[in-house]
């Protein structure tokens, strides 16, 4: 019989052996830690050498100056003007019409013609009134004569007062019905109350014209009025007799003078605007009324002012602008020429030039051409071609 002994269990854990980390491993480790900050030292070095490069490229490679034509900011004396809208108007102009009615038996002119004042138009039918006109005349001829035997009568005593003035009295009973009847006979005989150019004729021999209805229109071309209207804030510049320019769509290129006759003593309420009337002289008949006109009132000269060509001036909604052309100097004594965008206080614009009041002086040259291609700040270079020259009528405002 075998007897087996168990060994002693003396209550403590056995510790198991411990396990060493291959060599290998760590190696792998230290290796793959090392190609990373490679990779990233690479990436950070690759992207400050590109930066460095992009920097030293565009330092190095600067876009060629833009070329622009400068004109440069002038001290001078603009004329004064007031322009405003209007229409011509004549000053004698009617349609002839006839006092009475009555059927036309002739019509004694050519439309379009000229005629002078008292000139025969149209005839009216008047036999009954000549035939009352020879039997007021024949009456008259009868009370003369009794008149004349009543005051011979009367002048040897041998006939009373009062067949003298009975006779008298129907003498001029007489005379007056001649008058009447002559008046009645030249209504019916249309003339023209003055001299003028006519126009179409809208009647024709045997119509039946009532008193009123128009037979022609008679226009006196001579001289016009021109009527136009300013605002309130220009009524304290505006005197009699200041001189008016006026101009036509029918002749442009041409104006006609005249001078201020009258102007409305109240301002409209509804649009705070002020009448004026110029009268002007037509001789040559070719201004017609009822043409659309440009007027311009011309004021007394105001103190000089700095302009520049009207190209020269960038209009927009954030304000009025120039480029100013400004000189630098290099480190190395080189000058170059720069475009610096200048705000300004614009005025009246006339002959293509812009009235500055404020942001330029006399003497500073700004960009006339070649605004587009520029912003503050832009290298420039002057081009030898000459400004753009200023249309022959340019637009006034």
């Amino acid at each position: 019989m075998n007897i087996i002994t168990e060994p002693k269990i003396s209550g403590k854990p056995i510790a198991e052996p411990a396990h060493k980390r291959p060599v290998r491993m760590v190696r792998w480790f230290a290796i793959v830690g090392l190609l990373l900050m490679l990779l990233v030292g690479s990436l950070v070095w690759f992207n400050y050498f590109r930066s460095h490069a992009i920097a030293q490229f565009f330092a190095n490679n600067k876009p060629p100056p833009a070329t622009v034509t400068v004109s440069e900011a002038k001290s001078e004396v603009i004329p004064n003007l007031l322009i405003a809208v209007g229409d011509l108007a004549a000053v004698h102009q009617v349609n002839v019409t006839s006092d009475v009615s009555g059927r036309i038996t002739d019509i004694m002119f050519t439309p379009g013609s000229s005629v002078k004042a008292g000139t025969p138009l149209v005839q009216l039918f008047d036999s009954p009134d000549q035939g009352d006109l020879a039997s007021f005349k024949a009456q008259a001829t009868g009370a003369q004569l009794a008149l004349d035997r009543a005051k011979q009568l009367a002048s040897r005593q041998f006939g009373p007062q009062s067949t003298v003035d009975a006779a008298q009295a129907t003498y001029d009973q007489a005379m007056a019905g001649i008058a009447k009847t002559e008046a009645l006979i030249s209504q019916k005989l249309v003339r023209a109350p003055f001299d003028g150019e006519l126009g179409v004729r809208h009647v024709e021999v045997g119509q039946y014209l009532t008193a009123g209805t128009q037979i022609v229109s008679l226009t006196d071309l001579s001289q016009l009025y021109a009527n136009f209207t300013l605002t309130e804030k220009d009524s304290a510049q505006l005197k009699v007799g200041q001189v008016v320019r006026v101009a036509v769509d029918a002749y442009p290129g041409r104006t006609f003078e005249g001078k201020i006759n009258a102007i409305e003593p109240q301002i409209a309420t509804d649009t705070r605007n002020i009448h004026v009337q110029a009268t002007l002289d037509n001789p040559d008949h070719i201004l017609k009324p009822g043409m659309f006109t440009t007027t311009t009132v011309v004021l007394p000269d105001r103190p000089a002012v700095v302009t520049v060509p009207e190209t020269a001036v960038d209009y927009t909604l954030y304000g009025d602008s120039v480029f100013l052309i400004t000189e630098k100097t290099a480190d190395d004594g080189k000058t170059s020429l720069t475009a610096v965008r200048t705000f300004v206080r614009t005025g009246d614009r006339i002959d293509g030039r812009a009235e500055i009041l404020s942001g330029l002086k006399a003497g500073d040259r700004v960009v006339a051409v070649g605004q587009l291609k520029l912003q503050s700040g832009t290298a420039v270079a002057i081009s030898t071609d000459a400004p753009p020259p200023i249309p022959a009528n340019p637009p006034r405002y």
